[in-house]
């Protein structure tokens, strides 16, 4: 008699194996003949060549490897990273922490191939076979035009240009304001761009490589994040490196998310996909969910205050230099 499929039992079994260290492969107890210099031996590998004792004749599988091998990303478990980082990310970056790290890709290796497949997906590589940075460029385009079209004077607005004041009055009254105020009023305008000028690049960075953005994102705000997850249930004492790598990984945990809903012509929930990188570090620290977001949102809105500060505070520095030795 066949059982009932239980849904609670399977989530239980689900849990059990997400929360578990990864497993390492037994060793063997059986003697083998190496492949490659005939030495027998028991284990799993050869102790005099180092030739895995699954390695037989040439097949499909082993050509399959020697491609990744050739490419870089032949060790270390690369699927077994990418599977861990879908369904139990944060415990992934707990069992590496502690010291399991010939058993999964490493984090640093990793971003970078997956930041490569990243700009692969974006620029043309996907279902649609569309390049997702001609819509900002079209955009960029008709922005031009508009601003051309303004700067062109109509022919009634002449008539109204006698009526406005003239040129060297204007002037001379500018210059009272100045010689009133601290900094002039181009000067003024100056530190007002500021957030204008960094905003623009860093909406293009999330365009076209979001995993990037994401990275510079969570440097940015990574000695904030840390002063509030440090004393964290799971890690007692756990360092700014430990949880720099927890970051990295939720950052090739969130790429991957990306890469796949891109492919599929999915951008703006991609975009959205990015909120997912909680979940690896609530795995991971052992917060709740409630502590979590709201640990996030203040580091986020602590370190974002901090650095549009420290932006203003170097603009006035630097525009105080330049009039002292100009």
């Amino acid at each position: 008699m066949k059982k009932k499929f239980n849904l609670k039992e399977k989530y239980r079994q689900f849990k059990a194996w997400q929360t578990r260290p990864h497993q390492v492969e037994p060793m063997t107890e059986n003697e083998h003949e190496c492949h490659n210099c005939h030495d027998h031996y028991k284990g799993n590998y050869c102790p005099r060549c180092g030739q895995s004792e699954k390695l037989g004749r040439y097949s499909l599988k082993t050509a399959f490897y020697n491609f990744l091998d050739a490419t870089g990303m032949g060790d270390r478990g690369m699927f077994r990273t990418m599977r861990d980082l879908i369904l139990r990310p944060g415990y992934l970056i707990r069992d590496f922490v502690n010291g399991m790290q010939a058993s999964y890709f490493g984090p640093f290796k990793m971003y970078f191939l997956l930041a490569a497949v990243s700009l692969l997906v974006v620029h043309g590589v996907n279902i649609k076979r569309e390049n997702f940075g001609d819509s900002e460029k079209e955009e960029t385009q008709v922005q031009k035009e508009e601003t051309k079209a303004d700067e062109t004077m109509p022919a009634d607005t002449l008539s109204l240009a006698s009526q406005t004041p003239s040129k060297e009055v204007e002037e001379q009254t500018t210059k009272k304001d100045e010689e009133h105020s601290v900094f002039t009023e181009n000067e003024l305008k100056k530190i007002d761009e500021i957030p204008d000028k960094i905003l623009p690049f860093f909406e293009k960075l999330e365009d076209r490589a979001p995993n990037v953005f994401l990275l510079l994102l969570l440097m940015v705000i990574s000695g904030e994040l840390y002063q509030f997850f440090k004393r964290s249930p799971n890690v007692p004492g756990l360092r700014y490196s430990e949880f720099f790598v927890a970051l990295l990984y939720s950052v090739n945990m969130y790429s991957i998310y990306s890469i796949v809903l891109t492919f599929f012509g999915l951008t703006t929930l991609a975009s959205w996909s990015m909120l997912l990188v909680m979940i690896p570090i609530k795995q991971f620290t052992g917060y709740s969910w409630w502590r979590t977001i709201l640990k996030f949102t203040l580091a986020s809105a602590l370190a974002f205050t901090i650095l549009i500060v420290g932006l203003i505070l170097f603009a006035l520095i630097l525009i105080g230099l330049v009039k002292l030795f100009v």
